[in-house]
C-alpha cells in the first residue's frame, strides 16, 4: 500500500474544503492501516525498543549501557567524535559522542534522514528541539545546545549514564513506595511542561530514563505540542502553528498504542489536554506496579481497540501486593472520561505525595457528579449518530402517525385485527426500507450501526408477534399493548451500552409509559395508552436525532 503523505492530504484538502474534517479522519485511518501492514510484514519490528509494538517514534534512549544496533567505525562530525549509535526512532537518530572543545560526553539528535529529510520532518525535529530547550526542570533531559551541521539540524542532551524504565521493569514490577516515588518525580516534570504550554503525548516506560542514582527523567519530546487553554472552554488549543492531531510521518500516528488516552485512539482532535498526559502517567504508573502495559494485544489495531472499549485489567489481579490506595490513584487517572480523572498534573502529584505520607488521598473520595458522569458518558461510537440524526427525527414522526392512526381505529371501535396488522407491518416495515435506504445512500455503513440495525430489526419482528400472541391466547385487539415500550425500552438500554448514557433517560422513561399503558387501559373511560407511547417514543428518538444533526452541521 502506498504510504498516505500529508503533502496529499493538504492537496485533496484544498480540492475538497468541504471534506477537509472527513479527508483528515480518514487520513488518521490510513496511517494506523499502512503502520499495521508494516507490523505484519516486519515482525521484527516488535520487539525493538519498547516492549509492545508502537506506533510512533520509539524513544531517545540514550543510555550508557545500551547496545549498539549498527556497528560502525568511530567518525567525526563537526566538533562531535561519534562514539556509538544508542537509539534510533521513526525520525532521528541518537549518537553517544564526545563534544570535542569541551570534552564532555553527550546524546547527539540527528534526523536519521539526513539530507533526505522531507520540510515537515525538519519541522518537527526543530520543534521538538525548542520544546524540549525551554523546559527547565531537574527531572526533564536537559537540552544543551541547537544547531545545524553541513545544513542538517542537531541537537545535544546530557548524556544520562543508567538506564530506563522499560529496562528497570524487566526485573519484574516496583514496590509501592518506589513506584509512587519515582512518580512523584515524573508527575512534577510533566506539571512543569503543562505549565509552559506543552503537552508530551508520548509517555512510556522506555521515555523514563533513570539514573545511577535512581533519578527519573523524562524524555522524548518528538510527538509533542505546544498549546494554550481557552478561557472559555478550558481546551487546548494549538500555537504557533503546531497541531494538537496532527498526522506525523513515518507511522506516528498517536504514540504508544498500549499508554494511549482513549482520546488519542479515537483520534478525537478537539479534547487533547493536560488530563490526556494524567492518563498517560497512569498507565506509566500501572507499568510500574504489574509490570506490563494498561492494553496488549497481537497488534496496534486490537491494542487501539481494547484502549477504546474495555477497560485495563484490575491492577490487584495482577499484582496482589499493591496497595489500594495506590490502585485508586491509578485506576483514576486511566478514567475514560477525562472529566472523571485528574485535572492537572499537580492534582495527581499532591494525592502520590499524600499517599507517601500515609495521608488521605483525593481519590478515595468519588462525588455523586462523578458517578452521574461515569453513568452517562458518550462511548466512541457516539459519533456514528451524526449519520442517523435526521433520519431519527423522520422516524419520531413516523411512529406518532402510526400511533396516532391505531388510536383512531381503536376509538372507532374497530375490533377485527387486519386493520391494525396491515398498519403496523405496512407502515413499519416499509418505512424501515426506505430509512436503510437513505442511511446507506448517506454513507458507508459501520460494524455498529449495522448491530444496531439488528436490534431495532428485531423490535419490529416483535411488535408484529404481539398481534399473534393476542390471536393464540385469544385476546382483544391490542390487549398487549403496553408491551411496546417493554421492547423500546430495551433498545435504548442497549443503546445507552453502545453508544452514549444519555439513552438510559428515553429507557427509563418507556419503561414507565408500558406501566401507564396498563394502567390507562384498565381504569380510563378511552383507552388512549398508544397513543402515549407514540409521543413518548417520538420524543425519545426526536431529541437526539436532532442533536446529532446539528452536531453533524458544526
Amino acid at each position: 500500500m502506498e504510504e498516505p503523505t500529508d503533502d496529499c492530504l493538504r492537496v485533496l484538502s484544498a480540492e475538497h474544503p468541504d471534506h477537509a474534517g472527513d479527508l483528515k479522519e480518514l487520513w488518521a485511518t490510513l496511517k494506523i492501516v499502512d503502520f499495521a501492514q508494516q507490523e505484519l510484514t516486519d515482525p521484527a519490528r516488535s520487539v525493538r525498543g519498547e516492549q509492545a509494538s508502537t506506533v510512533g517514534p520509539t524513544a531517545d534512549v540514550f543510555i550508557e549501557e545500551a547496545v549498539v544496533t549498527v556497528g560502525r567505525p568511530r567518525q567525526h562530525v563537526e566538533n562531535f567524535e561519534l562514539l556509538e549509535e544508542i537509539g534510533r526512532g521513526g525520525m532521528g537518530v541518537v549518537y553517544k559522542a564526545r563534544q570535542e572543545n569541551l570534552g564532555r560526553i553527550v546524546a547527539l539528535k540527528m534526523i536519521s534522514q539526513g539530507a533526505l529529510a522531507s520540510k515537515e520532518e525538519r519541522s518537527r525535529f526543530q520543534l521538538e528541539a525548542e520544546t524540549a530547550g525551554q523546559l527547565q526542570h531537574p527531572n526533564i533531559v536537559p537540552v544543551y545546545e541547537v544547531g545545524e551541521i553541513h545544513d542538517q539540524p542537531y541537537f545535544t542532551m546530557k548524556m544520562i549514564v543508567g538506564t530506563n524504565l522499560a529496562e528497570k521493569l524487566r526485573n519484574g514490577p516496583l514496590s509501592n513506595r518506589n513506584a509512587a516515588a519515582l512518580m512523584v518525580s515524573i508527575t512534577g516534570a510533566l506539571a512543569e511542561a503543562h505549565q509552559n504550554g506543552i503537552l508530551h503525548r508520548d509517555l512510556k516506560p522506555s521515555n523514563i530514563l533513570i539514573d545511577q542514582h535512581d533519578c527519573p527523567y523524562v524524555s522524548d519530546f518528538g510527538l509533542a505540542c505546544r498549546y494554550e487553554i481557552e478561557q472559555t472552554t478550558r481546551l487546548a488549543k494549538p500555537i504557533d502553528g503546531t497541531s494538537l492531531n496532527r498526522i506525523t510521518m513515518t507511522g506516528a500516528v498517536l504514540g504508544t498504542p498500549g499508554y494511549l488516552a482513549p482520546e488519542q485512539a479515537a483520534g478525537d482532535r478537539m479534547n487533547l489536554d493536560e488530563t490526556t498526559d494524567v492518563y498517560g502517567l497512569g498507565a506509566l504508573l500501572y507499568a510500574m506496579l504489574t509490570g506490563v502495559a494498561p492494553f496488549q494485544g497481537a497488534n496496534p489495531l486490537e491494542v487501539l481497540m481494547r484502549v477504546l472499549d474495555q477497560d485495563p485489567v484490575s491492577p490487584r489481579l495482577l499484582n496482589p501486593q499493591i496497595d489500594r490506595d495506590l490502585e485508586l490513584i491509578l485506576l483514576k487517572c486511566l478514567q475514560k472520561p477525562q472529566e472523571l480523572r485528574y485535572q492537572s498534573a499537580r492534582e495527581l502529584e499532591a494525592d502520590l505525595k499524600s499517599y507517601l505520607n500515609d495521608e488521605p488521598i483525593a481519590a478515595r473520595s468519588s462525588h455523586l457528579s462523578q458517578i452521574w458522569m461515569r453513568m452517562f458518558r458518550q462511548t466512541h461510537h457516539a459519533p456514528i449518530l451524526e449519520n442517523w440524526g435526521i433520519l431519527w427525527m423522520w422516524h419520531s414522526l413516523v411512529l406518532l402517525l402510526i400511533c396516532m392512526l391505531t388510536n383512531y381505529l381503536q376509538y372507532r371501535q374497530v375490533e377485527t385485527r387486519l386493520p391494525y396488522l396491515t398498519i403496523w407491518v405496512a407502515g413499519l416495515w416499509i418505512w424501515s426500507g426506505i430509512f436503510w435506504n437513505a442511511r446507506r445512500r448517506a454513507g458507508p455503513v459501520t460494524f455498529v450501526e449495522r448491530q444496531i440495525a439488528h436490534v431495532w430489526a428485531g423490535t419490529l419482528f416483535a411488535s408484529v408477534l404481539l398481534f399473534w400472541l393476542e390471536y393464540a391466547m385469544d385476546l382483544p385487539v391490542l390487549s398487549l399493548s403496553p408491551v411496546l415500550g417493554l421492547i423500546s425500552g430495551c433498545v435504548f438500554l442497549i443503546k445507552a451500552g453502545i453508544l452514549t448514557g444519555a439513552f438510559y433517560v428515553q429507557s427509563c422513561a418507556l419503561f414507565i409509559t408500558s406501566i401507564l399503558m396498563q394502567l390507562i387501559a384498565t381504569y380510563s373511560p378511552f383507552d388512549f395508552s398508544i397513543s402515549l407511547f407514540g409521543v413518548v417514543a417520538a420524543i425519545s428518538f426526536f431529541v437526539p436525532g436532532w442533536y446529532y444533526y446539528r452536531q453533524a452541521k458544526i
